[in-house]
């Protein structure tokens, strides 16, 4: 399958989470710079917060001079997902938790010309997908509880991500691993050591003086501690 980006680069995802949502406009050009606006959409079901629908993300697809991101926290995902790729987001991510056809919905939202992701809670094993990782071009490891922004991040999670690197690895395959929650300067080192290569952060580059330094200086420090 091809990835949607090398696994040799690293890649910064700010999440407009912790954007001011009235001044969208604004928020996105400060974040010109990065290689995807990460939009997470919630249902209030599968996670306890509300966020917006896919009319929102094409909003977003239409104003943003990067491609969007949509991490999907919501019921049903074999059914709502494919609207998201309707909408014109680059990339879709939904949980293995919400899905019943992983497969099925991975091969769908790629024949809409998206690219595809699926996304695990820290409580769910990484092993049983691993046999199919081939069909996606990104896990999304969580690195805190999905639902609520500025979280602390989650060190437990770091095994986790080295035993689904060296999978991919193993298998030769061009699958990019994605860390979502608690990313910043101080924790982007030990993920990118452990091998993940596209990171989103929030409140790290939302609450910076200058977001696009913030998101080169994350981009740099991801890029000196890669995984080899």
């Amino acid at each position: 399958m091809n990835a949607a980006y090398s696994t040799d680069g690293q890649y910064i995802h700010p999440s407009i989470l912790n954007a001011d949502f009235l001044a969208l406009g604004a928020e996105l050009e400060k974040i010109s710079t990065a290689d995807s606006v990460h939009v997470d959409v919630m249902d209030n079901h599968f996670v306890p917060n509300l966020t917006f629908g896919a009319s929102m993300v094409e909003q977003i697809v239409r104003r943003s001079a990067i491609p969007v991101d949509a991490h999907l926290m919501i019921e049903d995902a074999d059914r709502e997902a494919p609207v998201f790729a309707e909408a014109g987001a680059s990339s879709v991510t939904f949980h293995l938790e919400a899905t019943a056809a992983p497969i099925r919905l991975a091969r769908e939202l790629r024949r809409k010309n998206a690219q595809v992701g699926v996304a695990l809670r820290p409580a769910t094993p990484v092993e049983p997908l691993l046999d199919v990782i081939g069909e996606f071009d990104m896990l999304l490891i969580m690195t805190v509880e999905p639902g609520f922004g500025g979280q602390s991040f989650l060190e437990t999670m770091l095994p986790k991500i080295r035993r689904a690197r060296r999978a991919i690895s193993a298998a030769n395959l061009e699958v990019s691993i994605q860390v979502d929650g608690g990313v910043s300067r101080e924790t982007i080192e030990r993920c990118a050591e452990a091998g993940a290569n596209v990171f989103v952060a929030g409140s790290a580059i939302y609450r910076a003086q200058n977001a696009a330094d913030e998101i080169s200086a994350l981009r740099e420090l991801a890029s000196v501690h890669r995984a080899h």
